[in-house]
């Protein structure tokens, strides 16, 4: 059957904002030359403000970051085009670098709290890899494993399992937010909260499209599968994988993954994820510790747990705010809008039955095992005293760690959207770094954090969340992003924070569009070493520096200096 394919022009065709050295006769061009490719239904240019809406988590912008802490058309795309299928991203790419048009590609565009869908040179065309690329390719239930596109999000992969009856037998790890991409997440190196919570390092296999338009499978997958009759004459994009490709994900050589993860070097646009057998059993609880102080005797208690695996899943230490902002805004427990007093956080912790910092894990395995694990958590917290222990069913209906129990099982959840309307016209942005597993480090991190939060005149609302042998101090920095003057003070904080944690040794993992290049300029060992090899890397696979260019803050040499933050 011949696809029949509007090919008109969209109806404005001078965008807001261009990309540099672009004209508006090449962009007209270059938009016209995708619309004849994937049909006009596909392609969205932005031409007038109206355009320009912040939308919500659940129906997600692509135009702009819509927790802009710039101003709200800072980072703006030039147009939206949503690619049908790997072919068009390859074609797509080929046109782009013909003129050097900037692309950035997206997966879902809910990259809350780090700059969304909006892309970091301002008249990049967005390429919303996730609208039509959204398929569920393999769920083997014999090597725990699943290949999907990046539109797939946890929910859709959760609700595959369940529809499948599937469930009983694999579980997927999820983040707060069940609404995001399997792809996108682990690419910017997301976590969840289950033992396969460091989505990263549990992903194998991924297939790429280069600078160049050519598709490239990493690891095990670089290897053919066996041709058979069914498979001849297949495109590449087409072809089945290698049975080893999403088990063993080193394959031979190079081991070049990384190279595409928090990168611009290439579009993901298949990647395969372990997921997690039925355990056999499972219980969440929360651990209640009263005093402010009590985060460091916590944190040297959770370090050999975690690192004997008693401790089996990634646990979180919540500040108080973050879980009394998920069950009310500021205003439902005070009148005040400058940051709240130690007494006024006592209280609300009081009248919440939680503590001043509130502990959430998880036990995993038959119930000998779960019994056996909790005695040893149990005891061992019991030396912070005024601790106190609770089971799901021990909280109220409404409780956190009811929402808890659900994520730390693998289903998705939404709940935890409703701390970003702390203040009115709620928006956030992260700041992500990385800490010891130590008492001290993790009570110095939250005193510098805490302090410049409250010069900023912001509560101060944050978690650790414990990897292996690391702890992800993820700090909600939540405004109102109708506040000019709170826009600035928020601007101010987390450059000021970046320069406090290096200062100390701590880097981030992760961040906003508006301050990658600050960051990057923080891991400046030996002379900057390290952002000069990826420089090298990016010069070299993309010569016309069309795929993010800015990203992480490695910039194509075609770029000057001033396009720097």
């Amino acid at each position: 059957m011949t696809e029949t394919r509007q090919t008109d022009k969209p109806q404005g065709m001078r965008p807001l904002a261009l990309p540099p050295k672009i004209s508006l006769v090449d962009f007209k061009e270059f938009v016209q030359e995708i619309i004849d490719l994937v049909g006009i239904v596909n392609v969205e240019v932005i031409s007038s403000k109206d355009q320009i809406e912040d939308g919500s988590y659940m129906n997600p912008t692509y135009t702009h970051d819509p927790h802009h802490v710039m101003e709200q058309d800072y980072f703006l795309a030039s147009a939206i085009v949503a690619p049908r299928n790997v072919s068009d991203v390859q074609a797509i790419v080929r046109l782009a670098s013909k003129i050097s048009f900037p692309l950035w590609p997206i997966s879902i565009g809910r990259n809350s709290g780090y700059g969304g869908a909006a892309p970091r040179v301002s008249g990049s065309l967005v390429l919303n890899m996730g609208k039509n690329l959204n398929r569920i390719l393999e769920v083997n239930v014999e090597g725990a494993y699943c290949l999907v596109e990046p539109g797939v999000t946890f929910h859709d992969l959760h609700d595959y399992l369940v529809a499948n009856n599937l469930r009983d037998k694999l579980w997927i790890d999820v983040p707060d937010l069940g609404g995001g991409s399997i792809l996108g997440n682990a690419t910017e190196r997301g976590v969840g909260y289950t033992p396969y919570g460091d989505h990263w390092m549990m992903h194998s296999g991924m297939e790429v499209v280069l600078p160049n338009g050519e598709l490239l499978r990493t690891g095990m997958g670089a290897l053919p599968a066996p041709r058979s009759p069914e498979t001849m004459g297949l495109k590449p994009e087409d072809q089945p994988w290698n049975k080893t490709a999403q088990l063993f994900p080193y394959g031979f050589g190079p081991y070049i993954d990384g190279l595409f993860s928090q990168s611009n070097m290439g579009i993901v646009t298949k990647l395969g994820m372990w997921l997690m057998p039925n355990p056999g059993g499972f219980q969440s609880y929360l651990i209640t510790l009263p005093r402010d102080d009590d985060l460091k005797q916590a944190v040297d208690i959770i370090r050999p747990l975690r690192l004997g695996m008693a401790l089996q899943n990634v646990p979180t230490i919540r500040h108080i705010l973050l879980d009394a902002a998920v069950l009310g805004d500021k205003k439902s427990y005070t009148s005040k809008t400058e940051p709240l007093s130690d007494e006024e956080l006592d209280k609300i912790a009081k009248d919440l039955n939680l503590g001043r910092w509130n502990f959430y894990g998880a036990l995993y395995g038959p119930e000998p095992i779960r019994k056996a694990l909790w005695e040893t958590v149990k005891e061992a917290f019991s030396a912070i005293p005024g601790a106190k222990f609770y089971f799901p069913e021990n909280t109220a209906k409404n409780s956190v760690l009811r929402v808890r129990d659900k994520t730390m099982s693998g289903i998705p959840t939404y709940d935890e959207l409703k701390w970003i309307d702390w203040v009115p016209n709620g928006a956030h942005l992260f700041f992500s770094p990385i800490a010891r597993v130590h008492g001290e480090d993790a009570m110095a991190q939250y005193q510098i954090t805490k302090k410049r939060c409250h010069e900023a005149g912001l509560d101060f609302i944050g978690t650790f969340t414990v990897g292996m042998r690391e702890m992800h101090h993820i700090v909600c920095i939540v405004f109102n992003k109708k506040d000019s003057v709170q826009k600035k003070k928020v601007q101010w904080l987390i450059r000021t924070l970046i320069d406090d944690c290096a200062a100390n040794g701590w880097g981030e993992y992760r961040t906003h569009l508006a301050v990658m290049d600050q960051i990057m300029g923080t891991y400046n060992w030996n002379n900057s070493s390290f952002l000069k090899f990826n420089e090298v890397l990016k010069n070299a696979v993309d010569p016309k520096g069309i795929i993010s260019p800015g990203k992480s803050g490695v910039w194509p040499s075609r770029y000057s200096q001033t396009w720097k933050l």
